[in-house]
């Protein structure tokens, strides 16, 4: 268990990493879309079209990037969105248990799927020919599009990482179960940041309600 654990830490640590590279991604989208907005108003009328298409393209790039790479931090950090009743009035064990199964029957599988079947059609953007061959890679059709092939490579970056941290997230719940206090101490920690965060958001709501 030891051993898992040291791997479980070591791919939190990289996807904590990732939290810099994201806040860059988010620095790098809104610069580009304050650029394509003041370039509307600059150079020649097909320049500025080309322009346009390029950064407009560029934003949703990055907004694609952002989600993908997203992923493996959210579930992370259990900040992705839940609907349930019971789930908060449990205790940790029962709760690793929930996350463990569903991690197991659901995510593990379902990531692993999502990237098996995205290789084809990559290899396909990326030019590769049903006899094997090579040809160009796939771009966008509109006026100064960007390639396509890179961004239809980050469906399987993304679905890989959250694939990998869905693994190290089942033998945390499995170090719950086994009795590792340790990590149970950490979830429980987690939880209740969570929580706080919750109850802050939610005062803050009733705050501006009030006001109103």
């Amino acid at each position: 268990m030891k051993t898992l654990l040291r791997i479980s830490a070591a791919i939190d640590a990289i996807t904590d990493r990732l939290s810099g590279l994201i806040s860059f991604i988010v620095v790098l989208t809104i610069a580009a879309g304050f650029l394509n907005a003041a370039l509307r108003y600059l150079g020649q009328a097909v320049q500025r079209t080309l322009i346009s298409n390029e950064l407009i393209q560029l934003q949703w790039y990055l907004f694609s990037l952002l989600f993908l790479i997203g992923f493996p931090y959210l579930l992370k950090h259990n900040v992705n969105v839940r609907v349930d009743f019971f789930y908060s009035q449990w205790g940790p064990r029962r709760r690793a248990l929930v996350d463990f199964l569903g991690t197991l029957l659901f995510l593990v599988p379902f990531s692993a799927l999502a990237v098996y079947v995205s290789i084809n059609p990559v290899l396909t953007s990326w030019g590769r020919l049903p006899d094997g061959s090579w040809g160009p890679w796939e771009v966008s059709s509109d006026a100064g599009g960007l390639p396509l092939a890179p961004l239809k490579s980050l469906i399987i970056v993304g679905f890989a990482g959250l694939l990998i941290q869905g693994i190290a997230q089942l033998i945390k719940y499995g170090a719950v179960l086994a009795g590792v206090h340790e990590m149970e101490a950490a979830v429980m920690a987690a939880e209740d940041e969570q929580a706080a965060a919750q109850e802050l958001a939610q005062e803050f709501r009733e705050e501006l309600e009030h006001r109103k």
